[in-house]
């Protein structure tokens, strides 16, 4: 199989497999527990959560262990609106965000919360002025993702945190799919929280982490909570944990090299479909994306049975967030891009990571104009109903 989704999820690394081995022979005791077994266990996860800081330019105070992104992101924005609690009922999102995001905020909507939802151009960009537009006296927190996972478009963070910081709103950033592919500073982004995956990096499924800057007041959800200075229930996966910043330490010594690498496979891929007999649209920024996400509408075919050719061919692709598998709406992103439901529908994304060769871009390339001709030849030879 050949793989091209990796921003769905990636394989662990070989370092991060061996790094959760050893852990979890040696280093089993609960980590708020008193006794020696529980103390060794605390160091090594709080020595993890000092790595992972460092990597984002972060206080180690600040950060939080949590059972994935999407676990993440709604832990953070419901911890930092209590916080607000009294100042406000405002809050402002992209309309592409992720679902965990989205939902997170269409349920606010339901218990008497205002959502400005910021649209986006038909690149997916966020204009900053909209966003400095839809600020309110009683706007209380914001949450724009860096870079987005269905069709890769960079927003421009830097911008909007010092538009968000001027007026006093609280701003919150996904960066789930930027982590690790791009540049993260704390020091030099005004972002107040921001969120990480470390299944998108070649660490263990099902954790992630929080970060709030530490003078940014939140709440608890649950009062009484130990675990996590309160942020979080439940005993932590100390293996998982120290796997994680393994990971990601990895990661990002490579980061620039490996992006670069990611971007001239992206590009490949988009040559080969310019100089080929395809009828294939590119979607997302032509500039500012992600290195490793190619969001793309093979024209006139359903991107569901794209997909499933190319699964039938051992090509792994998806048709978006796997968060929204089994959905059969258009995917919200391409419509927010101003496409119909029939061109919404016609969305796969292949995206890369450090398997992915110049072999497997060409293979994808070849299977990829071989079903669309298969399609076109098989729409010829179908009678015309009515």
């Amino acid at each position: 199989m050949i793989y091209l989704d990796y921003a769905a999820a990636t394989p662990m690394t070989e370092t991060a497999i061996n790094v959760y081995t050893e852990v979890a022979l040696n280093y089993y005791g609960n980590p708020i527990s008193l006794h020696n077994t529980g103390t060794a266990a605390a160091e090594i996860v709080e020595a993890s959560r000092h790595m992972l800081a460092q990597l984002i330019g972060g206080e180690k105070d600040g950060l939080y262990f949590t059972g994935g992104g999407s676990d993440a992101n709604q832990l953070a924005l419901e911890s930092l609106i209590r916080g607000q609690e009294g100042k406000g009922r405002h809050l402002i999102a992209s309309i592409l965000e992720h679902s965990s995001i989205y939902n997170f905020f269409k349920e606010k909507e339901k218990v008497g919360y205002e959502v400005s939802w910021l649209p986006v151009d038909e690149f997916g960009k966020i204009n900053p002025a909209a966003a400095e537009a839809a600020i309110r006296p009683d706007t209380i927190l914001a949450s724009i993702h860096y870079g987005n996972g269905e069709i890769g478009t960079i927003q421009d963070v830097e911008k909007l945190g010092e538009i968000f910081k001027g007026a006093g709103v609280i701003f919150h950033s996904d960066c789930a799919q930027s982590f690790g592919k791009l540049p993260i500073d704390l020091r030099k982004l005004s972002i107040d929280s921001i969120t990480i995956s470390s299944s998108k990096i070649g660490g263990p499924k099902g954790l992630g982490a929080v970060y709030i800057r530490p003078e940014i007041r939140w709440v608890p959800i649950v009062e009484g909570t130990t675990h996590e200075q309160g942020f979080r229930a439940g005993t932590l996966d100390v293996p998982g944990i120290c796997a994680f910043a393994a990971s990601a330490k990895e990661t990002l010594n490579d980061m620039m090299e490996e992006s670069n690498r990611l971007e001239q496979l992206r590009q490949e891929f988009i040559e080969g479909l310019a100089n080929a007999d395809f009828d294939v649209a590119v979607e997302g920024d032509p500039e500012g994306h992600l290195p490793h996400v190619l969001a793309l509408r093979p024209r006139g075919m359903e991107g569901q049975y794209a997909m499933l050719e190319m699964n039938r061919c051992g090509i792994a692709v998806s048709t978006g967030s796997a968060c929204l598998v089994g959905q059969s709406d258009p995917p919200r992103a391409m419509k927010a891009l101003g496409l119909s439901d029939m061109q919404a529908k016609e969305f796969i994304r292949l995206s890369f990571g450090k398997q992915t060769t110049q072999q497997h871009i060409q293979t994808a390339l070849n299977k990829l104009q071989q079903i669309q001709n298969l399609f076109a030849q098989r729409k010829e030879k179908t009678p015309v109903q009515g």
